[in-house]
């Protein structure tokens, strides 16, 4: 068993697999690829967690939180586009690791990919709820709060959780519901939708950088950095920085572990690999264009948001539209709130977009049942079983967990892919040096060696509990695959299914 648990899934594979009926239509561009980078990563992390981190973690350094976590996603990103220019089919990571790593750590990654967004779209669906609730405050109507929060909640300044005395976040599920059913239906029409969505979001958001940055007042900005410019922390014990009274790491770096969510999303174009037109080419272009978009767009948000409100008067949970709001701009928290709804809509589809073909390609392999989740709708061509099940799981975890523990569980899931992307990449060059690569990762072999170390850093600096979410989760990761992938794997029958 030892070593076929490690065999690896030959690279001809992956490309002979695309050959067959039983794969996603090609239709996407660069332009489309890019706007579902971008429809995926600007969301949650610019309209939510930036109230989160700022008034929780970094304060104003917030902005340079923003600019540790870009330059650890550059580095992924590069490492990304190589892969996906090599082998332009569905899985991300997940593929990337059978191909370098073997099935065992194959399954490691797409079962944490699964946790990854699976929880960034609960997360961005807990945001959509909120800010929903402030659009609607805008025309006086008011929602029962029992049926618009999760019933517990983590409180920082306790350092426990605390019951809210609410049912369910309602809106969180029903959205989820609506955009699960336009997702089986097609990949076309989810692209057109999600394209209006980001035209709007980005276009606000130039709005808020340019009429903010007039209510800028620079007493806001001291202390720069309340809780300093470290916050590292090793499995929960923090060796550099502040702790709170949780026990948590706090300061700049502690700031970037979290914000780091913010940037989650722009991986997912590798995921749409299969559906590219010309993916050698376009892929590359979707994953860095929308990351270098992102990047510049948040340090605008932060600079104006940490400049016109202090951060302890941070709203964390409609942060953008409430400094408006405080500022006595009230014309812009409805504008505001709007473009909010429609980002965190064009996330929340993109997400669910991408999990449904990772389960796809893990399906494919027989590491998870091929009848369900590898099945494609003869119509629609989409995964469409593989989407109805991640609807209903993010579905119900936005409805019942709270916030500030999703959003930190998900960055721990993406931080590890990425550090397992950056080494795979090392691992294929030494492996397969003859293979045709349209894109080449510069700056070999230190981009992906520090993207690696970046990423790790990054782990190191989140609370805990969130490595320990982690390894529940891969035990139970574990118990599926020699429960039931091992037996099933299509590579070690020799066959594929």
């Amino acid at each position: 068993m030892a070593g076929s648990i490690f065999t690896k899934k030959p690279y001809q594979q992956f490309i002979k697999e695309m050959e067959g009926e039983n794969r996603l239509r090609r239709i996407l561009g660069p332009v489309s690829l890019t706007n579902l980078g971008i429809g995926s990563t600007i969301g949650a992390g610019i309209f939510v967690l930036v109230g989160l981190a700022a008034h929780d973690k970094a304060g104003p350094s917030l902005i340079l939180s923003f600019v540790v976590s870009g330059v650890a996603c550059v580095f992924a990103a590069l490492s990304y586009a190589e892969f996906a220019s090599m082998v332009p089919v569905a899985g991300s990571t997940y593929t990337y690791a059978y191909a370098t790593m073997g099935e065992l750590f194959a399954w490691i990654i797409g079962w944490d990919l699964v946790l990854e967004y699976a929880v960034a779209a609960s997360t961005v669906a807990n945001g959509w709820s909120q800010y929903l609730i402030s659009f609607l405050n805008s025309f006086k109507i008011v929602l029962p709060e029992v049926i618009t929060k999760a019933p517990f909640d983590y409180d920082p300044n306790l350092g426990r959780l605390i019951t809210t005395g609410t049912v369910m976040d309602l809106p969180a599920l029903l959205v989820t519901a609506i955009l699960t059913v336009l997702l089986v239906k097609g990949i076309r029409e989810s692209a057109g939708f999600n394209n209006i969505m980001v035209g709007l979001k980005v276009a606000v958001i130039l709005m808020v950088i340019c009429v903010g940055a007039f209510y800028v007042r620079l007493e806001n900005l001291h202390p720069f950095a309340p809780y300093g410019y470290t916050g590292v922390s090793f499995f929960g014990h923090t060796i550099l920085g502040q702790t709170g009274a949780g026990g948590e790491p706090l300061g700049m770096m502690a700031g970037a572990s979290i914000i780091f969510f913010s940037y989650i999303g722009f991986e997912s174009v590798s995921t749409h690999a299969e559906e590219a037109r010309n993916p050698k080419r376009d892929v590359p272009i979707g994953l860095i264009a929308s990351l270098i978009i992102c990047t510049l767009l948040y340090i605008g948000v932060a600079i104006v948001l940490s400049g016109m409100v202090p951060c302890g008067k941070i709203n964390i949970e409609a942060p953008v539209a409430d400094a408006f709001e405080q500022v006595g701009l009230h014309w812009a928290q409805f504008i505001i709130s709007m473009a909010a709804i429609a980002g965190l809509t064009s996330v929340l589809l993109v997400t669910i977009l991408s999990q449904a073909r990772i389960l796809l390609a893990i399906a494919r392999d027989g590491l998870l049942p091929t009848g369900f989740f590898g099945a494609v709708h003869p119509r629609f061509r989409t995964p469409w079983k593989a989407t109805i099940a991640t609807g209903i799981f993010v579905g119900v975890l936005a409805a019942f967990v709270p916030l500030r523990i999703l959003a930190e569980l998900v960055s721990i899931g993406t931080l590890l892919a990425f550090v397992i992307v950056c080494i795979a990449v090392l691992i294929m060059r030494k492996r397969h040096p003859e293979a045709e690569r349209p894109f080449r990762c510069p700056g070999m072999p230190w981009v992906p060696i520090l993207g690696a170390i970046f990423c790790l850093m990054l782990m190191f600096s989140l609370p805990a509990e969130n490595w320990l979410r982690l390894f529940i989760w891969l035990l139970i990761g574990f118990v599926i695959y020699f429960g039931y992938g091992r037996r099933h794997s299509a590579l070690s029958r020799n066959k594929t299914p």
